[in-house]
């Protein structure tokens, strides 16, 4: 370990500045055409839409891989770095909260499947509450995939040149279109499997981050521990707000559910488990690297000040680890889409429809970038407007009305556009600093939500 940064310290001499951009451009469209090589061609639909290959399912380790890297995203470790640069070590623990949603939806769709019978969420909410439900349900996730697009792919475009600038909106179509094309060449059989390269990737390049920024002297695994505040406005605020957020986040992101139902209910759990376990560490990891910026006096953009710091070898690397996360994140997004308007809303069962609709969202996912929208927003709020699958999913046993569903999907639409809107009573907001309002916002959000799920089943009884 100690000796990976007198290596990269020897090497930094050997590439000039000149030919940095070289290198990236080289980074994005080489990993991309070596993705779409090496992917599986999916010429069936259980193939294409369920992974399947050689009529097996995906293991424990395959599916636990798959699961971390699909959450991994660039926009998540971009914000994990950010937080750590912002409240130290407290606010990568803050953000790895949402990583709860793992066990918590492997759970839930253990028994979705073993003692409801169920073989997918539509199924599910469609038996329970009706083909309108299934719509709005369908709604909220298709802005949830279209937001993945959009806030991933500026993270990539910020290692090319500022917002705005021709090489960020290049870097952003050129790789959008690069993962675009193996996403289409084999669905949800290419996303697991390059899911599982990618993987790899990412260890071997945060070990390799992680030996550059604690073989300063003047850094310490113990002076990183100690980092930060346990206080509510450094950083508790948003841990709470994710714990809070995470018993309704999973189910709205197919990314993640789609992957609960392609298994066996046992291997599914077990993988969901592990995901939640190592997936939290991952992000607290990556979030050293803000934590050492903060130690530093760094400003900015936590991952790519650190990069510049060091020099340019590690910039190209944490430039290659953000590419590689965004692209596992990517062709799942485009997957998921494409089974969602093919198999779950019957709107053409077919891998050439899957086909199209990828493109499409590619497109509509687009365009947002040229709006310079905010990447934490994609997160945060989304996560407020669908607290009201709370009360759904985790009460699921209950036999509520029909009418239930709408009451606690609609106030928790209502509370998230409050939130969007700076709305949120302020007398309801009982602690202070950076993201209260979203914490208390959710706390009251979901109570309310809660309630009134259950209240049309006390009026029946």
């Amino acid at each position: 370990m100690k000796t990976l940064p007198i290596l990269i310290a020897s090497l930094q001499d050997t590439v000039s500045t000149e030919t940095v951009s070289w290198i990236q451009w080289a980074l994005i469209i080489g990993s991309s055409l070596v993705l779409f090589f090496i992917s599986p061609l999916a010429k069936t639909t259980d193939q294409f839409f369920k992974a399947v290959s050689n009529k097996k399912a995906p293991n424990t380790l395959v599916l636990t891989g798959s699961l971390i890297i699909s959450w991994i995203f660039a926009k998540s470790i971009t914000n994990a770095a950010n937080l750590g640069l912002d409240f130290g070590i407290v606010g990568g623990i803050a953000y790895a909260g949402y990583y709860l949603s793992f066990a918590v939806a492997g759970v839930i769709i253990y028994q979705l499947r073993v003692k409801g019978g169920f073989k997918s969420i539509h199924q599910f909410l469609n038996t329970r509450f009706g083909k309108k439900a299934v719509a709005i349900f369908s709604i909220l996730i298709a802005f949830r995939l279209f937001n993945e697009v959009w806030s991933n792919t500026m993270v990539i475009g910020s290692y090319f040149g500022e917002m705005g600038s021709s090489n960020y909106y290049v870097a952003i179509l050129l790789f959008t279109v690069l993962t675009l094309a193996y996403a289409i060449k084999g669905g949800l059989s290419s996303s697991i499997f390059t899911d599982v390269i990618q993987m790899i990737l990412f260890s071997v390049l945060l070990i390799v981050i992680l030996s550059q920024i604690y073989g300063v002297e003047s850094f310490s695994v113990s002076e990183s521990l100690n980092t930060g505040t346990w206080s509510f406005e450094l950083g508790l605020n948003l841990f709470f707000a994710a714990i809070i957020q995470s018993f309704s986040y999973p189910f709205h992101d197919p990314v993640l559910t789609d992957r609960g139902f392609i298994s066996s209910p046992k291997v599914t759990r077990r993988s969901f488990l592990w995901a939640s376990l190592l997936g939290a560490l991952c992000i607290i990891l990556f979030s050293l690297i803000g934590v050492y910026a903060k130690s530093q006096g760094l400003k900015g953009q936590a991952a790519v000040e650190v990069g510049k710091a060091f020099g340019i070898l590690l910039l190209l690397i944490i430039n290659f680890i953000m590419i590689t996360s965004a692209a596992s994140t990517l062709d799942s997004t485009f997957s998921s889409f494409s089974k969602l308007l093919s198999v779950d809303l019957g709107l053409g069962n077919s891998v050439s429809f899957g086909r199209w609709s990828m493109a499409v969202l590619a497109v509509l996912g687009t365009i947002p970038v040229f709006l310079n929208a905010e990447i934490l927003s994609a997160t945060t709020i989304s996560g407020t407007m669908v607290i009201g699958l709370t009360p759904i999913f985790i009460l699921w046993k209950i036999k509520a009305p029909k009418i239930s569903f709408y009451l606690s999907i609609g106030f928790g639409l209502f509370v998230g556009i409050l939130l969007v809107l700076n709305l949120f009573p302020k007398s309801l907001i009982f602690t202070t600093g950076r993201y209260a309002d979203l914490l208390w916002s959710n706390v009251f959000g979901i109570t309310g939500c809660i309630i009134l799920y259950l209240i049309p089943t006390w009026i029946k009884k």
